[in-house]
Order: C-alpha cells, then structure tokens, then sequence
C-alpha cells in the first residue's frame, strides 16, 4: 500500500492544455459523464458496501471474482472472463487496438477467512476490514465503466478493466504478473491501479523481500533434552538481530517481522520454529543491503545458538523467498503521470506523488508507463479490523479515474 511520504508538485501545464483540449473537443459528452459521476456516487458507495461484505481472503478471491464477471457482463463489456490465476478481464474496444490502458482495482484483501466484514454505517463514514482497501477501487472501476456506457463515448484506445488476484501479502502480484507474462502479452502499453483511498497519485514503486526463515532441530522433552539447541532461542536471537537493523530515512528503507509460529508444548523443546520477514524500499541498493544483512543475521543465529549450547545435536536454518517485487519509477514528467497531474488541476485537486508497493511494480519495472491512484474519500486503519472511509466528497476520485483514462486513450 501508499507510503506515507509524498511530495508535493506544481501542476504540469502543457498536460492541462492537452486536457483542455479534450475536454473542449468532446464537451458536452465528457463533462456529462463528470456530472453523471457525481449523481450516482450514493450507488456507487453502496456497491463498494456489497463488494466489501463478499469475502476474498488471500488466495480465495473466487466469490468476489464472479461477482465482478457478473457485473462486466452486465454493464456490457466484450469479451468477459476470468484467467487462468483468477483475475476478472473485460474489454471496452476503441477505434483502435491501440494504445491499450489497463484499468485494474485488487479483489484480494489481506484478512483471513472467516473474518467478520458486514459493513456498519455513521453517517458519511462506513467501517468494515477492506472498506477502502480495495473496495474502494473496484467501486470506482465499474462506476468509471457505468459513465462511459451510459454517456455512449467512443474512444480512440482501448480499455481493459481487470479486477487482478494477488495483490495483498504472499499473493506477490501474482495477478498482474500473469497478465503481462501470459493473459495480454504485448498488448499492454499503458496500466493504472486504483488501489486505496485519498486523492494522491504513486508514481515510484517500493520494492520488497520476503522471506520464511525456518530452524530446525529434533526437539525434546523440556527437562530430559534439557541442553538441546532450541529453534524457538535460535528464533528469538534472529529477531533481535533483525530488531537492530540500521537502515536509511530516506531513500526509505524498512524491516519487519510480520508473523512467527512454533513448538509443541509449553513442557517441550521445539522441532521448528518459523517467521515471516519483510523489507522494503524505493531503492534497489538499500533494499539489497538490509537484504545482505538479513541473510548474514539469520545464519549468526544459528550459530550463535549451536555453540552456546556445545551440543552433539546441531540446529539448521532454511531461509526461503516467498516474495518479491522490483523497485522502479515513473518519472514526475512522463506522459501518463502529466496526464494524471493535468487532470486534477481541471477537477481542482491539490497533486501530491508518492511512493507504495501495488500491481503497478511489475509494469513499471518492465517500462510500460504505470500508475496507481486512490480511489477518492478518506479512509483510516488499512489492514486492521477497524479500517474506515468517509465518502465526503468521494466521486473526485471517480472523476479523476475517467479523466485520466480518456487522456491516455483519447475521445472521438
């Protein structure tokens, strides 16, 4: 998700121009669908409710997915389906092929199954896990599709609007990473996710390693082994080494040992004990060297807790990768960021780049210009069981997703 630092910008002028332009070349057409946008933001909020109270933990995104086939097909798509991995495609043809913009929202959230997600409402603000994150963009997909269905406009470029699989924890972009290796191959020359809340745009990709890290031993009864190396010790001595980690502000650089799990009984020397460890960063090298420095922690455990015990019984350490995303950056003056800067100077929105982990890595990482934008409203306490959104003022976001998308792709 969004990294909290962002920078603020001046407007890109020559892309305001260009905007204008559209505008003007298809007003009224577009302007009604900005008015429509605004008019059916109470039904586009309900849906977001309805999407939010389907459940798609990680890795069983099906329920959510066919309710998005369902929804593509009636809000006339061509071509709907559902890949191979999971993810949800419809096709909106232009005149042309090309260009071909990829409009994407995530289906997965981060919450196991069975967590709790009917949606409660105080006013303005709804609360429930996943409210806004993605709820919130796969809302403002199909309100951007029901605008340009309903205002009959006909573009140049064609939109693909994917709800992608994958995009949360181990999932590892599994989603997008098919489409550009296998689903729509060489189709593919502009992509942006609607992922979140707020009005800011992510133009630089963190990058993340995640990793298992797994000791082992035979294990034992607490007090007849008693002198045995201890996976969980071994464990615990990996944590504070990881806990110590010196790493740079800026450019920003984290660690964090997210889940742990092991032994038996409280009366018994464990046989494994595991984590989950992640890192991130917006630079490759500082991102590769709290790396380095993880790896050469987690094997002074082990021998740390192998020779402080002198046993005959040797502990052992797998250190296993079960996530990766690059790193990389689209320029503050690219095409496609000036297009989303552009049009939120039309809709009055003050611009703010920032820098997250989203579907948009792997795009930006293969040079397809890629951005991710939030889906408009505020919403608080991503990823807990309290997360909220108010929907004050909540359709410029929806605005912002189709005034972007007509730039890239053009209006007859």
């Amino acid at each position: 998700m969004r990294d909290a630092a962002q920078l603020e910008i001046s407007q890109a002028e020559e892309a305001l121009v260009e905007l204008t332009t559209m505008l003007e070349d298809a007003d009224p057409q577009v302007q009604r669908a900005l008015d429509f946008i605004k008019q059916i933001e109470p039904e586009t909020v309900n849906e977001q409710a309805k999407i939010c109270e389907i459940p798609a933990p990680p890795f069983k995104e099906q329920q959510r997915a066919e309710y998005f086939k369902r929804r593509f097909i009636e809000l006339g798509l061509k071509n709907v389906r559902v890949d191979a991995v999971g993810n949800v495609i419809g096709e909106r043809a232009g005149e042309t092929a090309q260009p071909t913009l990829v409009l994407s929202a995530h289906l997965d959230t981060v919450f196991p199954e069975g967590t709790e997600v009917t949606v409660t409402r105080t006013g303005s603000s709804l609360k429930a896990p996943g409210i806004g994150d993605d709820s919130r963009g796969l809302a403002v997909l199909l309100a951007v599709i029901r605008a340009l269905q309903e205002q009959k406009i006909t573009t140049r470029g064609t939109i693909l609007f994917v709800a992608t699989v994958g995009e949360e924890g181990l999932g590892d972009l599994r989603g997008v990473r098919h489409l550009f290796a296998n689903e729509l191959k060489g189709r593919i020359t502009h992509f942006i996710s609607i992922d979140g809340t707020g009005l800011e745009i992510t133009n630089r990709a963190v990058g993340s390693n995640r990793y298992k890290v797994t000791f082992k031993g035979p294990g034992g009864h607490s007090y007849g082994a008693f002198g045995m190396p201890n996976p969980i010790h071994a464990l615990g001595r990996a944590i504070e080494k990881i806990s110590r980690f010196v790493v740079p502000k800026q450019p920003k650089t984290t660690f964090n040992v997210g889940r742990i799990e092991g032994g038996t009984s409280v009366n018994s020397i464990a046989h494994t004990a595991w984590m989950e460890v992640d890192m991130r960063s917006e630079s490759a090298a500082s991102l590769a060297a709290v790396d380095a420095d993880f790896k050469k922690a987690m094997h002074s455990a082990l021998d740390e807790e192998n020779a402080f015990w002198n046993h005959r019984v040797k502990l052992a350490v797998d250190v296993t990768l079960i996530g990766e995303r690059p790193t990389g950056e689209q320029a503050a003056d690219a095409p496609i960021v000036r297009a989303a800067l552009a049009s939120d100077s039309a809709l009055g929105i003050t611009s703010r780049l920032g820098s997250g982990s989203t579907d948009s890595n792997i795009a930006i990482s293969l040079g397809i210009p890629a951005i991710t934008i939030d889906g408009g409203g505020e919403g608080r306490g991503a990823h807990s069981l309290d997360e909220t959104f108010d929907a004050t003022n909540s359709y410029l976001g929806t605005q912002r997703a189709l005034l972007i998308a007509l730039e890239i792709v053009g209006v007859r």
